[in-house]
């Protein structure tokens, strides 16, 4: 594997285009080095579009991807063992609420659901009736 990448070479293999990952670039997710007017990008932006398109597949915003994307750049604690668990802990917390958000939306669903099928059941009876 090359040590850089193009944009098309990166879009090619994670099934995006240049654009999705130039957008990318403006929120901070990713920040090439430049070579006249073309974009290089090295391991670490690779790594961080790979670890952005996790977050993307897991419903994580935009800002929480970031953040914990961010995390891996973290200088103010020393210890590699001690920068990797504060992004673990964060990673959790942000996937409880995930899931805790996704579990109240399928409660929502199955609410209404139910209450559909009473209609249905309803209407139904209603057009015996008729």
């Amino acid at each position: 594997m090359s040590d850089t990448f193009t944009i098309s070479e990166l879009a090619k293999e994670f099934d995006l285009t240049p654009r999705a990952i130039r957008y990318w670039e403006d929120q901070g997710l990713v920040s090439p080095a430049r070579a006249g007017v073309n974009r290089v990008y090295d391991k670490r932006d690779r790594t961080r579009l790979l670890l952005a398109l996790r977050g993307k597949r897991l419903g994580l915003s935009l800002a929480e991807i970031r953040e914990l994307v961010d995390m891996y750049d973290q200088t103010n604690l020393p210890e590699p063992q001690a920068r990797e668990a504060a992004q673990l802990r964060r990673l959790l917390d942000v996937l409880g609420a995930r899931r805790e958000a996704l579990e109240q939306q399928r409660a929502d669903i199955d609410a209404v659901l139910d209450e559909l099928g009473r209609f249905e059941r309803q209407a139904r009876k209603t057009l015996k009736k008729l």
